[in-house]
Formats: structure tokens, sequence, C-alpha cells
């Protein structure tokens, strides 16, 4: 499960801002419900706000991951995720990653230096830091998400395959998601066209193969993501959209 929570904050908060974000408002919501099985299993929230970081304009994302229910009375997960990302080059300037799932525990704060591709790690628990060796473009978990986002349409035609390097904890990760068609899904609000797309994940322990998720986002300047289905070694998780709020563009759902 912490693995998996892990891939999903990818997908959900887990989609460089371009140089225009015209897609993307200050004070967007979006809230997630997830189950595992027939369970009701959690809540997943993102919000959006434009700030300032070292006197330059950013994008203040935070996303909230939190068990509820049955699920929460045996295994309790309250994970938090917060990110700074420039707005004029895309690329997150400051990302924090601190979770409590069950025994578990981490808090990470991340410095990025996209100059030099290097990284400042601090573990807050341990009150360790160290420098880490990056990459050019790299994104962390939040900023991933509005990278894929905040894409043009040609970009995620049906056929595309986009690549990135995603900063997840205290390791950097090859991404890969690829757009695999288009499909009328059902939602609480109703039918929606969305786009399907396909990660490449790592087999194994957690899912059953490599291409065991699958992502639908709406298929409009939105791109935003609807529902999430994974197949699990053990048993399947599914999040799906439960509310949102200042979403830039109507999303048209039918009866």
């Amino acid at each position: 499960m912490k693995k998996f929570l892990s891939v999903l904050t990818v997908l959900l908060f887990a989609f460089a801002f371009p140089q225009k974000f015209d897609n993307i408002q200050s004070g967007e919501t979006l809230n997630y419900r997830i189950h595992y099985g027939i369970l009701n299993a959690g809540t997943a929230t993102l919000t959006t706000l434009k700030t300032t970081y070292l006197g330059q304009p950013h994008f203040y994302v935070k996303g909230i991951g939190k068990t509820t229910g049955a699920v929460r009375a045996f295994f309790k997960v309250e994970d938090l995720y917060e990110s700074f990302i420039n707005y004029n080059t895309g690329l997150p300037s400051f990302y924090v990653r601190n979770v409590k799932e069950g025994t578990y525990t981490q808090h990470f704060e991340t410095v990025f230096n996209h100059n030099n591709q290097t990284l400042i790690l601090t573990d807050k628990e341990k009150n360790t830091s160290r420098k880490v060796n990056s990459v050019k473009g790299v994104q962390d978990m939040l900023s991933a998400f509005y990278y894929l986002r905040s894409l043009d349409n040609s970009e995620l035609k049906v056929g595309s395959v986009k690549k990135l390097n995603v900063w997840i904890d205290d390791e950097m990760f090859p991404f890969q998601l690829r757009v695999v068609g288009t499909e009328n899904i059902s939602t609480k609000f109703g039918k929606i066209n969305a786009l399907k797309i396909v990660p490449q994940v790592i087999s194994g322990r957690v899912f059953k193969d490599k291409e065991g998720v699958t992502l639908w986002v709406s298929n409009d300047r939105n791109y935003v993501p609807l529902l999430i289905q994974a197949q699990l070694a053990v048993g399947s998780l599914k999040a799906s959209i439960d509310s949102y709020k200042n979403v830039k563009y109507p999303l048209n759902f039918t009866k």
C-alpha cells in the first residue's frame, strides 16, 4: 500500500509548467475518493495557489492523502506533499514529502538547483542534509502532474509517449506515460470524454505488471484526472474524482 500511494501521488498530484499556464488557475481544488476493492479506503486532495518564493512568482501546490473508514482503523495514512513551482521555468524550486503510513514515517525537504543540476535533500527526522546530483528538467511528484496537464493537445494526442525524470522521496525515477486512446467514462457527475493513459510502473511487489495502472483525464484543455485504476499484487485500487472547484474551463459532463 505504501509504494502504491507514492505512485498514485505521481499520477494524481501525479500530471516544468510551460511558459504559459493558461489552463490552470490559482484556487483550483481537486478531490478524489479512493477505493480498495469494495472498501472506501481514503481521500486525496490537491490545491493550487499563486505565490512568491525567493522573490520569484511560483505556484504553491499542496497534496493531502489519507485513509478513511474501516481501512483507517487498521492502516492509518496521513500524507502531505508540497511543491513550489517556478512560474517562469516550470521547474520545482522546493519540495516537501511528509508522510505517516502505519508505523512508517518520513519527512524530507528538497531544494532544487537547476542551474548546476543538483539538489539538497534534508531528512527532517534525522536532521541531516546531503547534496545529490540531478538531471536536466527533473520534476518532483507534484510538479510532474502540472507539467503533463499543461502540455499542448498536440503533445497528448493518441499514440504519444511522454518521458520525464521524477524525484519521489530520496530517489529519482524515469517515468513514462503512453496515450492509448479516448473513452467515454462514467463519474458521479455524469459521463465525459477522456484520454486513456497507461503509465509504465515497476511490476512485482505492488503492481501485477508494468502496465497495471490506467489513468483517464478529461479530453479538454483542463486535462483533469478523473479516474485511476490499478491492479495490485493483492487486490485492486481505484481513485475517482469526488469534487472540484475553480477549474479553468468547464468540464462537459452529460447525464
